[in-house]
């Protein structure tokens, strides 16, 4: 979906802010829409968010779009209101960016926090933002593959158009799937998120126990984005070099049997990201075999 609106709207050479941590395949699909992924860095001082400032600094002639990812994959990062509003002001100035709002991890915030979003802090925002969302993440639906999005109609328009030219529809099973986990009973969305946090709070109490890691905890999704540049340039058990978080990774799983992402991936480097959409005897598991890979480094 975000491939279509992009494709149906960019020209060649217009560019779009992608916010670094970023999902994987943000960049890979401006630049096969014929756009230029302009990549912003927003480090772990910064919460992993975009600030009103760095925005202001990226924004250029031939900025066409702004993906904001809230709450994130890879970091957990939720914007908060106040945040949201610096960020609307500065896109009130610029009426030729459009925004992207991929909520799709919406209904999984922790510690009582409200979920917010552009459209919804600024009003007069709405005429230039599509929301996008989906059935895969809070309703546990991955091999469904539906997702929905609402904006202005001029933007719903162009999307159905090329969709239609493209990929047709979604299979109907698929949509009545939906249907019923958007109409159904909502209480084990609640539960989901209630034991997500739980298993969020053992995570991050785990790896900030573990030698040369720590771990922010985020606030929403269910990753957790650890700093590992203490590691680097140690060498493993098994004698690998960990040059980079790519090192890293590939040395847990080799060594260890832990499967992360460097967050290179994500366009951070010096980062692991570790899903904990897992039960708490395999998290736990996890973490031994993580520390003691950490406690026999060189």
């Amino acid at each position: 979906m975000i491939y279509n609106v992009l494709a149906a709207t960019l020209n060649e050479g217009d560019e779009v802010i992608v916010p670094a941590p970023y999902w994987v395949s943000y960049p890979e699909m401006v630049e096969l829409c014929g756009g230029v992924a302009r990549i912003v860095a927003c480090p772990g001082e910064t919460g992993f968010k975009l600030t009103a400032q760095v925005l202001a600094d990226a924004i250029g002639p031939k900025t066409r779009w702004l993906i904001l990812n809230s709450p994130s994959n890879p970091t957990g990062a939720v914007y908060q209101e106040n945040e949201l509003k610096a960020l609307a002001q500065v896109l009130l100035a610029h009426p030729q960016v459009l925004i992207l709002a991929d909520d799709i991890y919406e209904h999984l915030i922790f510690d009582g926090q409200r979920f917010l979003t552009l459209a919804k802090v600024e009003p007069q925002l709405a005429y230039r933002t599509l929301t996008m969302n989906g059935v895969s993440k809070a309703y546990a639906m991955t091999g469904w593959r539906i997702g929905f999005a609402t904006g202005p109609r001029w933007l719903l328009n162009a999307m159905e158009k090329l969709q239609g030219q493209q990929t047709s529809g979604a299979c109907s099973i698929s949509q009545h799937a939906a249907l019923a986990a958007l109409d159904g009973p909502k209480d084990f969305v609640i539960l989901s998120r209630e034991i997500f946090q739980r298993r969020r709070d053992l995570l991050v109490g785990l790896l900030n126990q573990v030698p040369g890691l720590s771990c922010a905890s985020p606030a929403g999704a269910f990753y957790a984005f650890a700093d590992c540049r203490s590691l680097l340039g140690k060498r493993s058990a098994a004698r690998r070099d960990l040059r980079d978080d790519e090192a890293v990774a590939l040395s847990l799983l080799e060594e260890a049997n832990v499967a992360v992402v460097q967050g290179s991936a994500f366009g951070l480097p010096g980062y692991l990201r570790i899903a904990y959409a897992l039960d708490d005897q395999l998290l736990r598991a996890a973490c031994r075999a993580i520390s003691r890979f950490c406690e026999d480094l060189q």
